[in-house]
């Protein structure tokens, strides 16, 4: 299954160092399915979003996934890619950027006619193979068609995926400079959500996160001082505090840290693809086998 990893401290800039594969190669270990990409997108001190990303095509390239990261942003966000459809190369690895926005997705989605004629003019903006860099786009443009309102664009996008496309699992993570919002839909995979006190639950810690599989750590000496939430694919460490998204919930965390939670998408896909009627590759990617 693709990791997700969204992480804000907003108002606040924060150094964090992530490394985006456990250079143990416990995955390996674990014979599980090798991962087909590694992504990083954070933002500069004026707000330019930049993104490090690389697919793993070869061996060499593990080097970009498993050294150290040490970034500077309010938001962060990273993915680990189980490639269900486009080939390995970096213009099918998230995150993906459209209008200084980041975008990662957990899931798979069929039909892809149906989904680029929905686009429009906005299939300018998709340069690669992928279900999700299309989502975004018609993401980009419900956003657009509502005056920049990026939580009813997603939410737009959204609905209308459920009701004209065939749906496996739609989970997304979309940051700004300043802001993040997620949304889980259905309940094919878990996504969960922490809002972190500063210095976590007891106090004067730092952060220090890792995925149960060796994929995404992510450590953060300056979150012992400032509060920040964080969003991913699994609970990453013992905080008591982390709590599963509902399905259809939107989580949206603006420049100011403050958190709201509402189901928008409430009825089940129209066209729901059950894993079964995945090929072996879009299964693997939602299994990580």
């Amino acid at each position: 299954m693709c990791r997700l990893f969204g992480l804000t401290a907003a108002p606040h800039r924060v150094h964090a160092t992530f490394w985006l594969l456990d250079a143990s190669d416990s995955l390996a270990r674990q014979s599980r399915r090798e991962p087909d990409g590694t992504g990083l997108g954070t933002f500069t001190d004026d707000g330019r979003p930049v993104v490090e990303k690389q697919p793993l095509a070869a061996y060499e390239d593990r080097a970009f996934a498993t050294e150290a990261k040490e970034r500077r942003s309010q938001t962060f966000l990273a993915h680990i890619r189980f490639a269900s459809t486009g080939g390995l190369d970096v213009g099918n690895t998230h995150p993906f950027e459209q209008r200084g926005r980041l975008f990662a997705h957990n899931g798979v989605l069929g039909d892809l006619p149906r989904l680029e004629a929905e686009l429009g003019p906005y299939r300018d903006l998709v340069t690669g193979e992928t279900d999700s860099e299309r989502f975004f786009a018609l993401v980009t443009r419900r956003i657009d068609e509502r005056g920049g309102d990026v939580g009813a664009g997603l939410t737009a996008a959204v609905r209308w995926a459920a009701e004209n496309l065939p749906v496996y699992a739609l989970n997304v993570v979309l940051t700004t400079a300043t802001q993040l919002w997620a949304l889980r839909y259905p309940d094919t995979h878990d996504l969960f959500v922490l809002e972190r006190p500063a210095g976590g639950p007891h106090g004067g810690r730092h952060l220090e996160h890792a995925s149960e599989a060796g994929t995404v750590r992510v450590r953060s000496g300056h979150l012992a001082r400032h509060p920040a939430v964080v969003v991913a694919s699994e609970r990453m460490d013992e905080d008591p505090g982390w709590s599963d998204l509902r399905c259809g919930e939107l989580l949206h965390v603006d420049g100011e840290l403050r958190v709201t939670r509402t189901v928008v998408v409430d009825e089940p896909p129209r066209h729901p693809i059950t894993l079964a009627d995945l090929d072996e590759r879009a299964a693997a990617s939602q299994t990580g086998k």
